[in-house]
């Protein structure tokens, strides 16, 4: 054990810790700052929050802001460690007494594939559930106009079903258009329409899934398009089975951003989403799928940069390691939401746009790595 762990190595790991640390609590002291420390306390004088409150509100805000910073920290604080170690004459004696590049790099992907996992598992797991906190704190999300359309055999819509309001469960002015046999034209005729006051996600009596519709308006329409009679109906059952559950585990989600479903979920969601052909959200939300396993791994690929850019000469300006680490996050974040685009709009496939990221890194880390002539 005590050759594979040196005093090297645990001198090197504690260093970048503690740098990293710092780094990591001073990013997020800034990105909370600004906007949501403000928001709460304003919140809190105007009696909508009480202070406890507030103060769990700040808590659950946290996961998100780490999910970035872990990155970020990491890159900062290998710079900053081997950069000190630079200008100290200390990494000239590690290699006078004959430790290589990938030697001394040791302990530093140590520590970079532990904030990895770390990293990974606060996407996966703390941020999806500090979001459902907040959301219970600050309320049930509410979905204007969600739209299902249910085809048949022949890929034609047999039925559409409009939600114009969802929250905290309840479905309300829900529409039920269904869709005559007959086509003139790419145009479908609708035989009926339905208008229910308010719906809701239950079991009917034989165990299976079913949309409950409540106060429900039939419209029957002949032919021609005219209305034949109205009716008053209590209450109605629509889309049955795996179709209702189906329909409302999207519908949910439809109402969440990517990073309040665990990996679990979201990939339930991604193949959801395929089997209903819905391709730009498809390939959308495999993109982000992708990423949950890529940005972590993001840690390591900095570290090592932060690393490479810290090896500098004795007389060179600290500035510009940190200019060019700088930079790299801002066009990493930056172009983050662009590779979404292009995943959605299907000009490049959602794995690539998801690796494409990590792949300019390693690019950029073998660029360094030959100009440092190491």
């Amino acid at each position: 054990m005590k050759k594979f762990f040196t005093v090297y190595d645990r001198y090197i790991f504690s260093q970048v810790l503690m740098t990293t640390i710092v780094a990591i609590l001073l990013f997020t002291i800034v990105w909370i700052a600004p906007e949501m420390l403000l928001n709460t306390i304003q919140k809190i004088l105007e009696g909508q929050y009480t202070v406890q409150t507030g103060i769990m509100v700040l808590i659950y805000e946290l996961p998100k802001i780490l999910g970035k910073a872990f990155p970020v920290g990491l890159l900062l604080g290998s710079l900053f460690t081997f950069d000190k170690l630079s200008k100290d004459s200390e990494l000239t004696i590690f290699r006078a007494v004959g430790m290589s590049f990938s030697r001394i790099l040791a302990p530093l992907l140590v520590l970079s594939l532990v904030t990895t996992y770390i990293c990974f598992v606060t996407y996966d797991k703390l941020i999806p559930y500090s979001c459902k906190k907040l959301q219970e704190i600050k309320g049930g999300q509410t979905l204007t106009q969600y739209i299902y359309t249910k085809k048949d055999e022949n890929n034609h819509p047999a039925q559409a079903v409009i939600v114009s309001k969802f929250h905290e469960g309840i479905m309300r002015d829900v529409i039920i258009m269904n869709f005559s046999k007959e086509v003139y034209n790419d145009l479908h005729a609708i035989s009926n329409i339905q208008v229910g006051a308010t719906g809701k996600y239950s079991i009917d009596e034989k165990g299976q899934p079913c949309w409950k519709l409540d106060d429900v308006t039939a419209y029957k329409i002949d032919a021609n398009g005219i209305f034949q009679n109205i009716d008053k109906i209590d209450s109605i059952n629509i889309l049955n089975g795996h179709e209702a559950e189906d329909a409302y585990t999207i519908m949910i989600n439809s109402t969440k951003r990517d990073r309040d479903i665990n990996n679990k979920d979201l990939k339930h969601y991604v193949e959801l989403l395929k089997r209903e052909n819905l391709d730009e959200d498809y390939r959308l939300m495999l993109n982000k799928y992708f990423q949950r396993y890529f940005h972590p791994f993001v840690c390591v690929l900095l570290a090592v940069m932060g690393c490479l850019l810290g090896f500098s000469k004795p007389r060179e300006q600290r500035l510009i390691g940190f200019t060019i680490a700088i930079g790299c996050i801002f066009i990493y974040y930056i172009t983050l939401p662009f590779f979404d685009l292009l995943a959605e709009k299907g000009v490049l496939p959602p794995f690539l746009t998801a690796s494409l990221p990590p792949i300019a890194f390693l690019c950029a880390i073998i660029m360094f790595y030959k100009s440092k002539d190491l």
